[in-house]
């Protein structure tokens, strides 16, 4: 007969799987609840979650990375639906249906292990980033203060030393592991501003001139977000030209800073991107540092994307400069590959700003006379209050690979990119929207009954519903994922990301074979 974990003792018995509790004793109910004993079967929870592990190494780590399977088996959002009985009922299941519901969650999803999961910029299995998030969740812990989470203070303290001394601050700072890279930057805006206008903590926006803040076109959108959400306003968020490649122009961003002022606008942050989201370019960081020093503005580098090239001595150079910078986001999550979450703030100053600007001191959790060094308390400085150990994936993978293999996995994946932009440059029917600086290939498939046509509008309007076209088919048959998107006056293109080093050279020949398979026809 199966045990159910939600299956309670029998009235005045204590539970066989319970040592602490062997003798009988007398009921006590209280509120028509009985107190005696725990009501969780203990022993049946860990059969359960055995079955449970099984089916994740089988389903969601084996197959799921496997190349001969499907990287996702496509339905509607009302196929899902009735595939999935979402439906939450007053009574339970029992536990081989939830095992057996375990086993759709994971057959359902998309498969971002998968080698030809080329979708976002993140992608492929981490196994010791894995692990960690196993006993993360298994010891559930939180990061506000050192009493509740001593290891794991401990190890983030010392992944951001080592990230800030990568950044080149080798005299430290500080830094906080929160919720995404959007949340980072949101940090960015929001210290920037408490630096500039330290009143506008207490009194608020009535404290404040009209404040000013300067990105670039190719930004990601969370900086305006970070406006909107923050007060700031959207329409003072200047936007910056680019050149060509999609990099900041440093002049441009001298005549915006310029025009702000002349309006009477107090400027106070400018934030550079350090790998864009869709091109993969760097903006040329030492060129704006010099312009915020010459303005005294706070500059963030938004490195969420492109900050693993610091691992990298063959291709740090694309951040020369960050050193110079106030504030820094970067993800292991993206290109290191660590388990979703994992995003870095890290903030250039030493005088505790990070803790001034958003801590409120609450006596539950902050007393300052504890019995051990509460620095270690990092809780205050977060906008968050629970905050997962996100730092221990990074942390344990770190341990295993070391920095070396680190550096190897970011010099494949853009070797790996070159390759792919070489073999595109050769093929009939495809073209480049530009060399990549990065691990983002950004191209064109031009299907056979296109490729006479001249370039210009009539190309590039009929050019425009075939990225489309072919990103459903290629889902539909589960075959891999690219992502594409228009840009600017573009017609849509493809994007393909390149990160895991379960990839290989036959991999992204497969990729532009099975384009070509599922467009020519259009």
């Amino acid at each position: 007969m199966e045990r159910h974990v939600k299956d309670s003792p029998s009235e005045g018995q204590s539970p066989v799987t319970d040592p602490g509790h062997p003798v009988k004793c007398s009921p006590v109910v209280i509120d028509d609840v009985s107190l005696n004993g725990p009501t969780l079967n203990v022993l049946a929870a860990e059969e359960f979650i055995h079955q449970s592990m099984d089916i994740i190494i089988e389903d969601a780590v084996k197959k799921a990375s496997d190349v001969r399977e499907k990287v996702c088996e496509w339905h509607s959002p009302e196929q899902l639906k009735e595939l999935l009985d979402l439906e939450l009922r007053d009574g339970g299941e029992s536990d081989s249906k939830i095992l057996q519901r375990c086993k759709d969650t994971i057959r359902y999803s998309v498969k971002t292990t998968h080698p030809r999961f080329f979708n976002q910029l993140y992608a492929g299995m981490e196994p010791y980033s894995m692990v960690a998030s196993f006993i993360a969740e298994a010891l559930k812990p939180s990061l506000y203060t050192y009493e509740v989470a001593p290891v794991f203070t401990l190890m983030e303290d010392a992944v951001l030393r080592k990230m800030m001394k990568l950044i080149g601050w080798e005299e430290g700072g500080e830094g906080i592991f929160n919720a995404g890279g959007s949340m980072s930057n949101m940090y960015a805006v929001n210290l920037a501003r408490y630096n500039h206008c330290p009143d506008i903590k207490e009194l608020g926006l009535s404290a404040a001139p009209r404040l000013v803040m300067f990105t670039s076109q190719e930004c990601h959108y969370s900086i305006a977000k970070a406006a909107a959400l923050l007060g700031i306003g959207t329409k003072n968020v200047y936007v910056v030209p680019s050149d060509n490649r999609g990099k900041m122009i440093p002049s441009a961003l001298e005549d915006k800073i310029k025009m702000a002022k002349s309006e009477g606008a107090a400027p106070f942050m400018v934030n550079a991107t350090a790998g864009t989201t869709v091109l993969g370019a760097f903006d040329p960081i030492e060129e704006i540092a010099d312009i915020c020093e010459k303005h005294n503005l706070w500059l963030h580098v938004d490195a969420c994307w492109g900050g693993a090239a610091l691992m990298s001595k063959k291709h740090r150079h694309l951040l020369k400069g960050i050193h110079r910078a106030d504030s820094v986001a970067w993800n292991p999550h993206k290109m290191l590959m660590a388990c979703l979450q994992c995003s870095a703030f890290l903030v250039r100053d030493k005088t505790s700003l990070l803790q001034r600007c958003h801590s409120n001191r609450a006596s539950y959790l902050f007393q300052q006379d504890k019995f051990y060094d509460i620095s270690y308390d990092t809780g205050d400085k977060s906008l968050q209050c629970s905050r997962k150990p996100d730092a221990f994936k990074f942390w344990l993978m770190w341990k295993a690979l070391g920095t070396s293999q680190l550096e190897q996995r970011v010099d494949r994946a853009l070797a790996m990119a070159r390759y792919l932009a070489q073999e595109i440059k050769k093929r009939k029917g495809f073209r480049l929207l530009m060399e990549p600086e990065y691990a983002n290939v950004c191209f064109w498939y031009i299907p056979p009954s296109l490729r006479n046509l001249p370039d210009g509008p009539e190309l590039y309007q009929k050019l425009h519903t075939v990225a489309p076209v072919v990103k459903e088919r290629m889902m539909k048959t589960g075959s891999m994922m690219v992502g594409y998107q228009p840009h600017g006056d573009k017609a849509n293109f493809f994007r393909m990301i390149i990160i895991s080093p379960q990839v290989s050279r036959q991999d992204m020949d497969f990729v532009l074979d099975e384009i070509h398979n599922l467009g020519k026809d259009l």
